[in-house]
């Protein structure tokens, strides 16, 4: 029985002594989310499957008590998730033989996507004054690890962390990761990154990722950010963060400055399994992980309309490295997009973005926005160790459409139309465009 298990097995035998205490019950909530996904890749050029196409109805049930009374208060939170498959595009679900999975569903050893699927999560909680300890299923949301939300249902990790607020305007984080819980999968496996990510004999990963950080508020609009990150046996990661808010005429001006400093960390540094995807004079294009990351996004918020702007420089010897077990994964960068992330090694990218939200108008619950991002000076390296591209570039553009009930019988319904083009002079790369399209509806229970 590992550490998080035998905790959480603790937790669970006092909250059977304590469930009838004030707190724990009348603070308690469960919610039951729905989420109705379809999804469409078509691929322009290469050769190949030309598309993949998948549409599922996903439940999310959660339940997250309140505390025990006492000086140390006890309480459990837990998540259940179930993914019914609608359809599978008659075996365009991005799948082949002895796939991992398709787009979205996890898929049987002939590629065929699984009927459903689903997990159930627990985790236990304490908490003394601000500091809140929690052992279990946890989602963390912070610059070094970000929980993944971007198909039917969310990804999940398995392990413990620890948040105070004890001091004023100053937020602590910490915590270490053991396991993930991939967006198309019931199961939980050990954590990666891109280019050792491989689910073959060959791929290599690590089971513990410990992270620790905070964010303070200078003043009222001006909040400034440091974490750490240390996958085991791959990397570790540095990063400074700067946001604020500065009243500029009728509107709003936020600036959000962000810097990562990436190096290797134990047998990334010497063993070719270990090592990540970028510009490498060596087989196969990759090697240790090496990487700066500098990052500006300013956006002017007036009358409903976001105008914005950003920066992007990703220096070094490798790709930007974050916790991405090939199954689908987030980062916190201002390029984190639809289609692609824009972090390859040597890349400079710039973006433009627009948004309106259309209360301002009379239509409450609408919004609609677009992004624009263009890329270059990509240079890559092939099997044979010899240059692929030399100054190569990409480009891509979202367009995202959106609105919420706002009331009567149907209120919080939404509907969401999300809708990316990428283009790429790569090499033995294909183009794509994608359309998601997405109902959600949200329902109480307790």
């Amino acid at each position: 029985m590992n550490k998080s298990t035998l905790a959480l097995a603790v937790a669970v035998g006092v909250l059977a002594q304590q469930a009838s205490a004030a707190g724990f019950i009348e603070d308690s909530k469960a919610t039951l989310g729905l989420r109705n996904f379809y999804i469409n890749t078509d691929y322009r050029d290469g050769t190949g499957p030309n598309k993949n196409e998948e549409w599922g109805q996903g439940f999310d049930l959660r339940f997250t008590s309140g505390y025990t009374q006492g000086t140390v208060g006890f309480g459990i939170d837990a998540i259940g998730l179930l993914g019914v498959k609608l359809d599978s595009g008659g075996g365009t679900n991005g799948a082949v033989n002895n796939s991992y999975g398709g787009t979205v569903f996890p898929s049987k050893s002939n590629g065929e996507a699984v009927d459903n699927f689903s997990s159930l999560g627990l985790t236990a909680k304490a908490k003394v004054s601000q500091t809140e300890l929690k052992l279990g299923t946890l989602q963390p949301k912070l610059p070094v690890i970000v929980t993944n939300d971007g198909r039917l249902l969310p990804q999940t990790w398995q392990g413990g962390q620890i948040t105070s607020g004890d001091i004023k305007d100053l937020t602590l984080v910490g915590g270490q990761i053991e396991q993930a819980k991939g967006r198309n999968s019931s199961n939980n496996q050990q954590l990666s990154i891109s280019g050792s990510n491989s689910r073959t004999a060959a791929g290599r990963d690590s089971n513990k990722f410990i992270y620790a950080g905070g964010d303070y508020k200078i003043t009222k609009d001006l909040t400034a950010q440091y974490y750490y990150g240390n996958l085991e046996e791959f990397y570790k990661q540095h990063f400074l963060g700067l946001t604020h808010n500065w009243a500029i005429g009728p509107g709003v001006l936020k600036s959000d400055l962000r810097y990562f400093n990436s190096s290797d960390d134990g047998a990334n540094g010497h063993d070719p399994a270990y090592f990540t995807t970028g510009n490498y004079n060596a087989p196969n294009g990759k090697g240790k992980v090496d990487n700066n990351l500098y990052s500006g996004l300013f956006l002017y918020t007036v009358e409903g309309h976001t105008f914005g702007g950003g920066y992007q420089v990703s220096n070094g010897s490798s790709d930007f490295p974050w916790l991405n077990q090939g199954d689908g994964s987030s980062a916190y960068i201002i390029t984190d997009m639809q289609i692609q992330k824009f972090a390859r090694a040597g890349e400079r990218t710039w973006q433009a973005r627009y948004s309106f939200d259309f209360a301002k108008v009379g239509v409450p619950g609408l919004t609609a926005g677009l992004v624009y991002l263009k890329g270059d000076d990509i240079d890559t390296v092939n099997a044979a160790g010899r240059q692929a591209a030399n100054g190569a570039s990409e480009w891509e553009r979202d367009l995202t459409v959106g609105y919420v009930v706002q009331s009567g019988a149907l209120k919080n319904l939404g509907f969401m139309w999300k809708n990316a083009m990428w283009r790429t002079d790569l090499p033995n790369t294909r183009s794509q465009d994608e359309n998601r399209l997405i109902v959600s509806y949200s329902i109480p229970l307790l």
